[in-house]
């Protein structure tokens, strides 16, 4: 009987090689559950997640952080003119709310901090594209947590470096900088490799939104600190999230891995469930096809709108406290506080966004390419609205804040849009790829905070701060239509290699073709048929002339995996009842003879998915 991939049902037995003196029965015990993640309420892909999210977190507290610090490390230098319609006028410093005990240390003018600010990002720039060339070569793990670890100790001697020199604070600023250069292209790297399509939106937006949360809680933490005594006062916030960064990374390197297929603790239904459906070769690929990549209309399209991103949130994230500060005039712990909350808006609504549009993924409501651009429609559209309503709020503060909120919250959604983009068109590169674009998208982080420091120019005025608005509103607007005109969600043809060109597609797309299996018997012996049986117990076939023969019920297939083009059949096992006599017995007793010829046996090691959601019983030789 000849059994086809279509007419498999669930249980359907398979013979399989593991050895050249073994056998397997092999039985597809969740045939029809393919699609579906293994109900378990933790897994390898969650420990990533969590430390990834916690990675993120500590590296943009670190960040974060220092918007907040060099409020209390400069002197104040709010606007002038208080009385005009310029400008807001000054709270009542009698009260205890708006007093404030931070004196700056250092006379630094706008045109310096925003060297400061921005420079980093020079050290961002060179390094986000060997971050991803070196994560696809040496893998995730190392090159995220070294990232980490490394910029946590820049972070640690900040404060010694800044008060030797304006040069040696700025040049560790910038080391640390490329540090965490890598991280971002890493991190994708590895989450192409762990996480299946269907889940990427949500396990993706997890791990990212530690950027938000981090912020979140340098913020409300480093306003407070600036404020007290420990540590010297501004000096504790580099200290307090330097060291928790090295702590971060002791745990990293002990509890990762690199892949699902090498994680000594992953249960076997994760693991197989993750290869299944991460879309990608299982070789190692050998170079970067960049002139496809530079060629291609959706990169660019996605460069572009990296970079429209990246300026919108650089500019707000370095400069918010200080508009907060200099313009409405809050003391240094209400600024640390207030400048949290957009960013705790903008985590808490990408964790609910992104469970929500998952949701509506998987129950096949919106295709991957629809969830990508209604993401950036609200990501990024969503922000330009914001922030030219921040224009007409004047000096009323909480509205100011609500606007705020709105603008920055809303940014949440791009962690589903083109954030996941990368992993879409080419997991097998999607570090390289995060590298490139991430690259280009580091240029506003230099150019953002030293344009609004020559806005400002030592002017802190309402019109210098609408400047600033408009423009990032006028990117938001134009760097997202190539996105929403050209982005696809289909992978790339220069993803595969070239020898995965050459053969056929997926590895996690297995088709099995069941061909009829003979039974070789002499003329002279008599033949049996071979009824299909259940998978969980063997046939007994007798033969009246002869002893009883154990078989070994096989559905007797030829399994043709994916990367190999010649259909190499499995052995069948032959039951030859009356002509398989042994040297020391004329009696026509026949034993259970298997074929192992090495040419006929296909055992696909390279594809740990072949027998995926399987049971497997040894079966032994007998001679």
């Amino acid at each position: 009987m000849t059994t086809t991939t279509k007419d498999k049902q669930l249980g359907t037995p398979q013979v399989a090689a593991v050895g050249d003196s073994k056998l397997a029965l092999v039985v597809d015990l969740d045939h029809h559950h393919h699609n579906k993640s293994p109900q378990e309420c933790w897994g390898g892909r969650h420990t990533l997640s969590l430390l990834g999210f916690l990675g993120f977190t500590l590296s943009f507290a670190q960040k974060a952080s220092f918007s907040v610090a060099i409020v209390a490390m400069v002197k104040s230098n709010s606007s002038a003119d208080t009385n005009g319609s310029n400008a807001c006028p000054l709270p009542d410093y009698n009260s205890p709310s708006n007093s404030s005990n931070v004196v700056g240390e250092f006379d630094w003018s706008e045109t310096t901090q925003g060297q400061i600010l921005g420079f980093p990002f020079i050290g961002y720039i060179l390094t986000t594209l060997v971050g991803g060339m070196a994560a696809e070569h040496f893998g995730g793990k190392l090159v995220f947590g070294l990232g980490n670890l490394l910029q946590a100790f820049t972070t640690i001697v900040s404060p010694m470096c800044a008060r030797s020199s304006v040069p040696l604070f700025i040049a560790v600023r910038v080391l640390g900088g490329g540090f965490e250069g890598v991280t971002f292209p890493a991190m994708n790297f590895m989450l192409a490799n762990w996480i299946p399509l269907l889940e990427r939106s949500k396990f993706s937006s997890l791990v990212y939104a530690g950027a938000q949360f981090g912020t979140v809680i340098s913020m409300m933490v480093s306003g407070w600190l600036c404020e007290s005594e420990f540590l010297g006062g501004w000096p504790s916030v580099f200290y307090v999230f330097g060291v928790l960064g090295v702590v971060w990374g002791l745990a990293w390197f002990v509890l990762i891995v690199d892949s699902p297929s090498r994680h000594p603790r992953i249960s076997l239904q994760e693991r197989n469930h993750i290869l299944r459906h991460c879309n990608h070769s299982k070789s190692k690929p050998s170079s970067v096809p960049w002139w496809s990549v530079l060629t291609s209309v959706p990169v660019w399209s996605l460069i572009v709108v990296h970079f429209g991103q990246n300026w919108g949130f650089l500019t707000l994230l370095t400069e918010l406290p200080t508009y907060l500060n200099n313009i409405l005039h809050y003391d240094m712990t209400s600024s640390g506080f207030l400048s949290a909350l957009p960013y705790l808006a903008m985590w808490v609504f990408s964790l609910l966004y992104s469970s929500l549009i998952s949701n509506l993924q998987s129950a096949n409501k919106l295709s991957v390419i629809a969830v990508r651009k209604i993401s950036m429609v609200i990501g990024l559209y969503g922000p330009m609205l914001g922030l030219v309503a921040m224009c007409f709020v004047n000096c009323d503060s909480i509205l100011a804040m609500v606007m705020l909120c709105v603008a920055v919250g809303l940014n949440g959604a791009i962690y589903c849009g083109y954030m996941c983009s990368h992993q879409d068109l080419a997991p097998n590169f999607a570090g390289s790829l995060m590298g490139l674009t991430t690259t280009v998208a580091t240029i506003p982080g230099v150019l953002a905070p030293l344009l609004t420091g020559v806005i400002i120019n030592d002017n802190q005025t309402l019109d210098a701060w609408r400047t600033v608005f408009l423009i990032t509103s006028a990117v938001y607007l134009v760097t997202n239509i190539g996105y929403l005109a050209f982005m696809t969600d289909q992978v790339q043809p220069w993803n595969y290699t070239t020898s995965r060109k050459n053969t056929s597609t997926s590895h996690d797309q297995i088709s099995t073709s069941y061909n009829h299996s003979t039974t070789s018997h002499d003329k002279k012996s008599t033949s049996h048929d071979m009824k299909s049986t259940s998978y969980n117990h063997f046939t007994t076939s007798h033969d009246k002339k002869s002893t009883s023969h154990d078989h070994i019920p096989t559905s007797h297939d030829h399994v043709s995996t994916s990367h190999d083009k010649k259909s190499t059949s499995h052995d069948h096992v032959p039951t030859s009842h009356d002509h398989v006599s042994t040297s020391h017995d004329q009696k026509s007793t026949s034993h259970d003879h298997v074929s192992t010829s090495r040419k006929n046996t296909s055992t696909s090691t390279s594809d740990p998915t072949a027998m995926d959601k399987t049971t497997v019983f040894p079966v032994q030789k007998r001679y």
